[in-house]
């Protein structure tokens, strides 16, 4: 039990480490599942941002590109960094997510204020678990693996013949830059996936609101698994567009620093004088193949994640939809 003892007080589920490391498990295997299996979209969006070659490419005209030019398996160029450094990012991420909402909601005190602030306490929890779950070193860890492998991966995708794989990139750009360049998009990263995490999670939240407030009670309970599918795919897509749009710039921006584009001087003077060179326009090139790879991403990962949560026998996540009493919900 948790809250304040009194005319609103509420029950809060009280999560076991056992439970968070499930959440962490199923956070981890649904990223490191959904991200490697848009490896080919992610080659071609990366191209777009930061090959002139492919200044006016679409997403359909690109993949053409890369297969005539390179062959097809151009397309899985960079698997292996996004792959492995997705696995404990995914895992912080959720696993955070679902840590803070949970205190969010327990500092709230009673359910009329969780409710009333609960879009607060989404876009708080998200941003929160992009820099920390229960033990701020596992997060930070995340980060700190995340980077030079997206660095890694981007050289692999925009330098063809660069290096042959994972270990062969992460070594070259390590001997060849130094701690410098492994981590130059480190601040970029940050300002990507804060945005990217609270339109995936916030954006989830009330995609689910809004269907279930269609719907009476007793249909609600008697949803088929059918349905249930397809309130969470919807929503998923949608959150994955909303991601999309919201880490656009950033995620512009940390493929042309991880490039070695911009002047020298302090990262934030750097992203400043790319922002300005690229424009609105260059800020979002590539946004069309990125909009479909994320939302594939963000729906793949809330269906795999209750999927392997439930295999796994994990509680469900906290639910404080305006229209109900807080409880947990198989929806998260």
């Amino acid at each position: 039990m948790a809250g304040k003892t009194s005319d609103n007080a509420f029950s809060v589920p009280q999560f076991t480490a056992k439970d968070y490391s499930s959440f962490f498990l199923a956070g981890a295997l649904c990223c490191t599942v959904t991200h490697g299996a848009m490896t080919p979209i992610d080659v071609v969006k990366t191209r777009i941002q930061i090959d002139p070659a492919f200044k006016h490419a679409t997403f359909l005209s690109g993949t053409r590109q890369v297969i005539a030019n390179e062959g097809p398996r151009a397309l899985l160029t960079g698997f292996g960094p996004t792959a492995v450094g997705y696995l404990v990012q995914g895992g912080a991420k959720f696993a955070g997510y679902e840590f803070w909402k949970k205190k969010c909601v327990e500092l709230a005190g009673d359910q009329e204020t969780a409710v009333k602030y609960r879009t607060a306490i989404y876009l708080g929890s998200a941003s929160i678990a992009e820099f920390t779950v229960t033990d701020c070193a596992v997060r930070f860890f995340a980060d700190i693996l995340l980077t030079p492998l997206e660095a890694t991966r981007i050289r692999l995708v925009s330098e063809r013949n660069y290096a042959t794989g994972l270990v062969t990139g992460f070594t070259r750009l390590a001997r060849e830059g130094g701690i410098r360049e492994l981590y130059a998009g480190f601040l970029p990263i940050l300002c990507k996936q804060i945005p990217y995490a609270i339109g995936q999670f916030t954006v989830n939240e009330f995609c689910h609101e809004m269907a279930f407030r269609s719907m009476s009670e007793e249909t609600r309970r008697n949803l088929s698994p059918t349905n249930k599918f397809g309130i969470a795919l919807g929503s998923g897509i949608v959150a994955g567009f909303a991601a999309a749009v919201l880490s656009q710039p950033a995620d512009t921006l940390l493929s042309q620093i991880n490039k070695g584009h911009g002047p020298t001087g302090s990262m934030p003077h750097r992203l400043a004088v790319l922002a300005r060179e690229a424009g609105f326009r260059g800020l979002f090139a590539g946004l069309g193949p990125r909009m479909i790879m994320t939302a594939g991403l963000v729906s793949g990962q809330f269906l795999l994640y209750g999927v392997i949560k439930e295999a796994l026998g994990a509680p469900p996540g906290l639910e404080i939809h305006k229209e109900d009493s807080l409880a947990s919900s198989a929806a998260h």
